[in-house]
């Protein structure tokens, strides 16, 4: 694990471009934080206890401030599986309401069950879905929702259903950074599952409207050409509903959709094979559900 001082007080981590493994501890996704003259805001927890574990003794060896906000982006398993460590600190975990659907479900019981099996020792029987201690977008409000450390203001905003249904980014409007989770995978291929893909691009084109100075995304390294980045994802995603769309409107078998298609503007790019067919597929049957 490498900090990268990325100015104005915030630092990162970047997690390897891979899917996540016991080899890997499942350092798969980024965090990040900022040091304010309050405290400390950190932006993810990472994939495993002992992840989080090593970002907070690094987070010491910048600052001794106390831990004062958690902000979770999303609940997957590569940005949470962590959080308990900051729990223990003493930190406020912040997340979307709708996390709530996700939060205590047979989902997250089955995932938690297999993520012990397959990334042990890293998950373990200790390892918890840790809830928030503070909900923001309560009774469906779609305002920003202003957090203060000190003299730093952010503010966190909603932009699912998009990645997942309580997606949330943190920006920095003081000083351009925006912190996007993985509304954003740069240099690697984004892992849709069962986004929605439309409110995606539209989030996307906000969030390019915002134009960022700096971007620290949910997969890949830091952006200081924000909007370029911004508009790869939105592209890989606008490609996949215009081709998937055409197939599905003319009832084309996905198989044969998916193999008559040119991929090779995103051939090369990270972990194509390991989930560009997925993410067809997914993207395949929304567009069967849009067009009804």
């Amino acid at each position: 694990m490498r900090v990268e001082a990325v100015g104005d007080g915030a630092y990162f981590v970047q997690g390897q471009s891979a899917m996540g493994s016991a080899a890997n501890q499942n350092f798969i996704s980024n965090a990040a934080f900022v040091v304010a003259d309050g405290g400390v805001l950190v932006i993810d927890a990472l994939g495993s206890p002992p992840l989080a574990q090593r970002l907070l003794q690094e987070i010491r060896k910048v600052t001794p401030l106390p831990i004062r906000y958690v902000v979770v982006t999303h609940y997957h398993a590569d940005h949470i599986y962590g959080l308990q460590v900051f729990k223990q600190e003493g930190a406020q975990i912040i997340a979307h309401a709708s996390a709530r659907e996700y939060i205590g479900s047979e989902t997250a019981r089955q995932r938690l069950a297999i993520s012990r099996e397959e990334l042990f020792p890293w998950v373990d029987e200790h390892t918890r879905v840790i809830e928030p201690d503070r909900y923001v977008g309560e009774h469906g409000s779609e305002a920003d929702v202003p957090l203060r450390i000190g003299r730093s203001e952010f503010l966190l905003r909603h932009v699912g259903p998009s990645h997942t249904l309580e997606d949330l980014v943190v920006w920095q409007p003081s000083t351009g950074v925006l912190f996007a989770g993985d509304l954003v995978f740069r240099g690697r291929v984004p892992f849709v599952g069962n986004a929605d893909s439309r409110s995606w691009v539209a989030a996307l084109d906000r969030m390019i409207a915002l134009r960022p100075r700096m971007m620290l995304p949910g997969h890949g390294p830091v952006s200081r050409s924000p909007e370029a980045d911004l508009r790869a994802t939105r592209d890989y995603l606008a490609y996949l509903r215009q081709t998937m769309g055409e197939a599905a409107r003319n009832l084309e078998p996905f198989d044969e959709a998916y193999a008559r298609t040119d991929w090779s503007r995103f051939a090369g790019i990270p972990l194509f094979q390991a989930a560009n067919r997925m993410n067809a597929y997914n993207i395949y049957l929304q567009m069967e559900s849009e067009s009804k």
